[in-house]
């Protein structure tokens, strides 16, 4: 190891190289190739760790590239060092994350949340509940994927049952689930993309809701339109089998929101997210014990005691999620989830892409792209459909919407600061056109996850998911228009 370091450490005299752009396109080769590679092989479940290799190869490959050109490997270790820091805030928020959505679960709080959407169902407007009802739980918990495969699924079967279209409604399942995703603080993309920029979490959301909540409406509007001629059947009875599973295991009632209305009121108040979500998370864990005592009888391990197991139950909720049995598999996944543990995964590959992203920066490799682009974004307008357009084409070659957040986020970065732009209006462009595009793809990984459980291929569902198309084409009106792009003020 020793004669490997020196041997690194003796290229420090060397003059350093500027890189040309074959040089940038090796890396970014090695990284298409093997994500690609990834995708076809492991297919949905390529983020959960197959991608991560991929990034570590490419990585490397980028730093062979470095060594070429003269940089010492501790310079680029150190890069690699301070990329991974970036995302250090993230992470705790992360890992707190994990811990809220179990906590929310025992207590009580998401199954409530998922029992009142559902009552809001009615055949004559369905395609419009359906996406209200995906983004209110998507919101509460987080996660796309997991409203997708659960109350998504739920929703496609009640489709059938009145004869409407499956396309229409997976467009709008989609819609509901990627809406609520992104403005949850609970959401992984959420808490990535203001942590890339260096902005702050809840100013971030803030920021986002001037291009969302408009594109949402609008989506809401064209569903309600046509779901006109929706006409009811008696196949409905999923949505009263939900209802009937939800009362059966939890205590189902308003004051189960308590923990969430304290966050949001935290949020408002600006409570930085880490400290909002840990008080969260503990709110829940004081609310299953008060109001879900019954559920908890029946998880517990009583061999040592039921106030022992009571205390038990609750603090491995904390790090390894909550999980139950219904007798309904569906709901069971919907039910199930949390924990600290669950969040290793995108952990480990946001440490891994920031690493990429790092070498790529140190290098200079990532400039002889940004200088290309920025050639032809003269103006403010320009600069943000560039970064949607580069989002957009990441999610397309390199499949994975955490890559369609790091590596613009980490390309534009200095470019938004020069030009006297806040770190939020990255971070939301980011968003805006990374996060929402990446289902649309079929061989991204959201897009083939997506198939895989609604059963329909993307590009059938992607002419109906219009909150995901309509976003990032305001998020373009507003850059060009000037509406709500935030400017750092000069010091006096």
């Amino acid at each position: 190891m020793r004669v490997g370091v020196s041997i690194l450490n003796s290229q420090k005299e060397k003059p350093i190289l500027q890189a040309s752009f074959f040089d940038a396109l090796i890396p970014i080769s090695v990284l298409i190739c093997l994500l690609g590679a990834a995708v076809y092989l492991f297919g949905d479940s390529s983020s959960s760790g197959p991608n991560q290799i991929a990034l570590l190869f490419a990585t490397f490959t980028a730093a062979l590239i470095g060594l070429k050109n003269g940089y010492t490997w501790k310079k680029l270790e150190q890069a690699m060092i301070e990329g991974i820091t970036l995302s250090l805030g993230a992470i705790l928020i992360l890992l707190m994350v994990g811990a809220l959505i179990g906590t929310w679960l025992l207590s009580g709080t998401v199954p409530t949340l998922i029992y009142y959407g559902l009552q809001v169902i009615n055949p004559s407007w369905f395609y419009a509940a359906s996406c209200l009802i995906c983004g209110i739980v998507a919101m509460s918990i987080g996660s796309s994927w997991t409203t997708a495969a659960t109350i998504g699924v739920a929703l496609l079967g009640v489709a059938t049952g009145l004869g409407l279209e499956q396309t229409v409604t997976a467009g709008a399942v989609i819609s509901g689930a990627y809406f609520g995703d992104k403005l949850s603080p609970l959401s992984e993309t959420t808490n990535l993309a203001p942590a890339v920029v260096g902005a702050d979490l809840f100013e971030h959301i803030h920021h986002m809701l001037w291009t969302t909540v408009p594109s949402f409406v609008i989506a809401l509007i064209i569903f309600i339109f046509m779901g006109f001629n929706a006409t009811a059947s008696s196949e409905a009875g999923r949505i009263d089998e939900i209802t009937a599973i939800l009362q059966q295991n939890f205590n189902i009632g308003l004051e189960m929101l308590v923990p969430l209305i304290v966050l949001l009121v935290l949020a408002i108040k600006k409570m930085p997210a880490f400290p909002a979500i840990s008080i969260g998370a503990v709110l829940g864990a004081v609310w299953a014990m008060i109001f879900q005592s019954d559920l908890i009888a029946t998880q517990i391990d009583g061999s040592q005691g039921q106030i022992v197991g009571y205390f038990k139950l609750v603090w491995s909720t904390f790090f390894d999620g909550f999980s139950i049995l219904t007798g309904d598999e569906k709901m069971d996944s919907l039910l199930s989830g949390g924990g600290m543990s669950g969040m290793l995964t995108t952990t480990w590959l946001i440490m891994t892409a920031l690493m990429f992203g790092a070498i790529m920066e140190k290098t200079g490799l990532l400039d002889i792209f940004v200088k290309s682009i920025l050639k032809i974004a003269k103006s403010t307008g320009s600069l943000i459909t560039a970064t949607i357009a580069t989002c957009i084409g990441t999610n397309v070659i390199a499949a994975d919407q955490y890559i369609a957040i790091v590596v613009p986020g980490r390309m534009f970065k200095e470019e938004y600061a020069k030009r006297g732009l806040k770190p939020v209006n990255l971070s939301r462009t980011l968003e805006d056109g990374g996060t929402i595009t990446s289902p649309l793809i079929p061989w991204n990984t959201c897009g083939a996850y997506m198939q895989s459980v609604l059963l329909i291929n993307p590009f059938d569902y992607a002419l109906y998911a219009f909150f995901n198309l309509i976003n990032p084409l305001l998020a373009v009106i507003y850059a060009y228009l000037g509406i709500k792009i935030l400017r750092i003020k000069p010091k006096q």
